[in-house]
């Protein structure tokens, strides 16, 4: 059974390496065509907020449990369908840039922090910080293009990270190593700060 849980360990972090070795790039516009779900499965991949926000969400909603551990990344995953298709009318333009920033501080700290606030109000923060996330991405989607299979990739890759924020947490936990999942949210949160004075 030990030996079970270190392989699983050994997948989650071979996971993580993978997804934190793409790209930095702040800015994905232009990156690659927007067709496919494949496309779609890599455009959230390019940009290391977007990989660490969703991160951080999986980590958070481990971290609550119960209902949470589903509620929270369901939530975020919903709104930020929204999020996406008012960022290809160009809704909320100017908002953005600065919600996916902090989002990548506040859900860092809020992991840090342990923070156990109820349901509802980390529904609300989640669903929030998806909504510019959505708009982020949605925003760099040409007019006309409706491509289905796109959404379901980038939804996808976005559901990933939220899996393996969740993953890592459970098996930390299982493991008596709970202070790795609040050092995580430190880290996340400091490449938040980062973000925000650039």
């Amino acid at each position: 059974m030990k030996q079970n849980t270190y392989l699983v360990l050994f997948g989650l972090i071979a996971s993580g390496v993978a997804f934190l070795v793409s790209p930095l790039a702040y800015a994905h516009v232009g990156a690659h065509e927007m067709i496919g779900f494949a496309h779609g499965f890599l455009h959230p991949l390019n940009g290391m907020d977007h990989i660490l926000a969703m991160f951080a969400v999986g980590l958070w909603a481990a971290q609550r449990g119960q209902q949470a551990l589903w509620l929270i990344p369901a939530t975020f995953l919903l709104v930020m369908t929204i999020g996406g298709l008012l960022g290809t009318m160009g809704v909320l333009t100017s908002f953005a840039k600065w919600g996916v920033v902090l989002s990548v501080l506040i859900l860092g700290l809020l992991v840090a922090a342990a923070m156990r606030l109820p349901l509802l109000t980390s529904n609300i923060i989640v669903g929030l910080f998806a909504l510019f996330h959505g708009h982020a991405h949605g925003a760099e989607i040409p007019m006309n293009t409706l491509d289905v299979a796109y959404g379901a990739g980038f939804l996808s890759a976005t559901a990933s990270l939220h899996v393996l924020g969740v993953g890592m947490a459970l098996l930390t936990q299982r493991l008596g190593q709970s202070s790795l999942v609040r050092a995580s949210g430190g880290a996340i949160a400091v490449y938040g700060l980062l973000l925000l004075a650039t």
